[in-house]
């Protein structure tokens, strides 16, 4: 993607800011250049995200205190508020049609079809995965948490 297309999806984000971030992610490798192009004299580039860099390692999970994991699962909110807000600020939306819904299941599961579970998600998502723009292809978020309910 590039800055101008993020631009348009982050409209609510200064040009700067944007450009900074997007630096700052580029020289810390979770954003790899793919493509640079001419554009009117100056050079666009096309990033796209490292997956290995974007993850946090079970090691990095294990050294977190509990405050940490509370900062990090708020700004993980707040980036999912911020797309909502995103979404429902554009003007004309219709759940339905938008294929927008939010949910939350209890599930009472062992250790062992936990595992299962989370093996068959991401056996979903992989399908897809590969998935590019076109073909009437609308760019969709899809959010999981999964934690234990403390009673």
């Amino acid at each position: 993607m590039t800055t101008t297309a993020l631009a348009a999806e982050l409209s609510d984000v200064s040009t700067a800011t944007l450009y900074r971030h997007v630096g700052t992610l580029a020289d810390a490798g979770v954003l790899e250049v793919v493509d640079e192009q001419k554009v009117r004299g100056a050079v666009e580039r096309t990033y796209a995200l490292r997956m290995s860099a974007a993850q946090v390692t079970a090691e990095d999970l294990a050294a977190m205190s509990p405050q940490d994991h509370r900062q990090a699962f708020t700004a993980f909110v707040a980036g999912l508020l911020s797309d909502f807000d995103r979404y429902t600020e554009r003007g004309d939306i219709d759940l339905g049609r938008d294929g927008v819904g939010y949910r939350q299941a209890a599930l009472w599961l062992s250790d062992e079809e936990m595992a299962e579970f989370v093996t068959d998600l991401r056996e979903v998502f992989a399908a897809r995965a590969g998935n590019g723009p076109g073909d009437g292809r609308v760019r969709r978020l899809v959010t999981t948490v999964l934690m234990p309910s403390v009673p």
